[in-house]
C-alpha cells in the first residue's frame, strides 16, 4: 500500500499548493469575502468531477466481459504511467511560473469581477489531481484489491494528512524543506513508479499470450532478490524490478527511460 499512500499524498500536495497559492492571493489582495466561496465550490466540485470518473471506472469494469476487461486494466495501468511521466514534465516545466501565471489570472478575474474564473480553474485544478490519483490507483490494481476497505480508507487519510502536514513545512519557506528538494525527489520516485507500472503492463500482455515470442527469461537474480517475498514484492512494486525479466520487459524498461530522460534533458534547454 506504500505506492497508494506515496500518489494520494504527492497529488494532495500539488493540489493544495494551487488552492493555496489563491488563498494566499485572496487574503492579501482583499478579496475573501467575494471570492472565497468560489475558490472553496471549486475544489468541491473538482473533487465530485474525480468521484464522478470513479464511479465511472467501477461501472466499467463491473459491466465488462472477462475478455473486455482484461483488455481495459491493461490500458489503465498503462494510461497510468504515461500520467505519471506527462505529470512529472508538466510541472517541471510550469513548476517555476506557476505562481505568477494563477495570480495573474486571478488579478483579471478580480478586476472583471466574474469570480467563476476562479471557480472553473480551482475546479479543473483539483479535478486534474484527483482524476489522476483515481486513474494512478485503478493502475495499481491488486495492490488495492488485496487491502480491506477499512485499510485504504485509513490509507487515504493518512495520505491527506502527510500532506497537509507537508504542505506545512514547505510554507515555511524553507526552513525544514524546500519546494526544489521536495519536486526533485517525489519525481524521481514518480518517475520510477511509472517504469513498474509499465512493467506490470508488459508483464499482464505476457500473461495475455501477446507476447509469446519476447517472453523467455533474460536472468534469474531470485538468490539475490526475489521479488515473491515480501521486501523484493515491495521493490518491485516501487521500481519494476523482476528476478527473472522477460526480454519484452526489458526492452520496454530500457526504452521508457531513454524516452524520460531525453525528455528531461530537452526541458532543461
Amino acid at each position: 500500500m506504500f505506492n497508494a499512500l506515496f500518489i494520494i499524498w504527492r497529488e494532495s500536495v500539488e493540489a493544495l499548493l494551487v488552492v493555496g497559492i489563491l488563498h494566499t492571493w485572496l487574503k492579501t489582495s482583499g478579496y475573501v469575502a467575494q471570492g472565497g466561496r468560489y475558490l472553496w465550490g471549486g475544489v468541491a466540485a473538482g473533487l465530485g468531477l474525480a468521484g464522478a470518473l470513479a464511479g465511472v471506472m467501477l461501472v466499467l469494469e463491473s459491466s465488462l466481459p472477462e475478455g473486455a476487461l482484461e483488455y481495459f486494466q491493461v490500458a489503465m495501468v498503462l494510461v497510468a504511467a504515461v500520467l505519471i511521466v506527462q505529470m512529472v514534465f508538466w510541472m517541471r516545466k510550469h513548476g517555476r511560473k506557476l505562481k505568477s501565471e494563477l495570480e495573474g489570472e486571478m488579478a483579471k478575474t478580480a478586476s472583471s469581477a466574474n469570480w467563476w474564473g476562479m471557480f472553473v480553474v480551482v475546479m479543473l485544478a483539483v479535478a486534474r489531481e484527483s482524476a489522476e490519483t483515481v486513474v494512478f490507483l485503478y493502475g495499481l490494481g491488486s495492490d488495492i484489491a488485496n487491502t480491506g476497505l477499512a485499510s485504504f480508507l485509513g490509507v487515504t487519510a493518512a495520505g491527506f494528512g502527510l500532506a497537509y502536514l507537508t504542505f506545512w513545512l514547505l510554507q515555511q519557506g524553507g526552513k525544514y524543506l524546500s519546494w526544489r528538494l521536495f519536486f526533485r525527489v517525489t519525481e524521481i520516485m514518480l518517475l520510477m513508479l511509472a517504469g513498474a507500472l509499465l512493467v506490470t503492463g508488459i508483464d499482464k500482455m505476457i500473461g495475455m499470450g501477446w507476447l509469446q515470442a519476447w517472453s523467455g527469461s533474460v536472468w534469474d537474480t531470485s538468490a539475490l532478490l526475489d521479488d515473491s517475498t515480501r521486501f523484493g514484492g515491495t521493490v518491485a512494486a516501487l521500481t519494476g524490478y523482476r528476478a527473472q525479466p522477460a526480454v519484452a520487459m526489458l526492452v520496454a524498461y530500457a526504452g521508457y527511460w531513454l524516452v524520460v530522460l531525453a525528455g528531461l534533458k530537452r526541458l532543461k534547454r
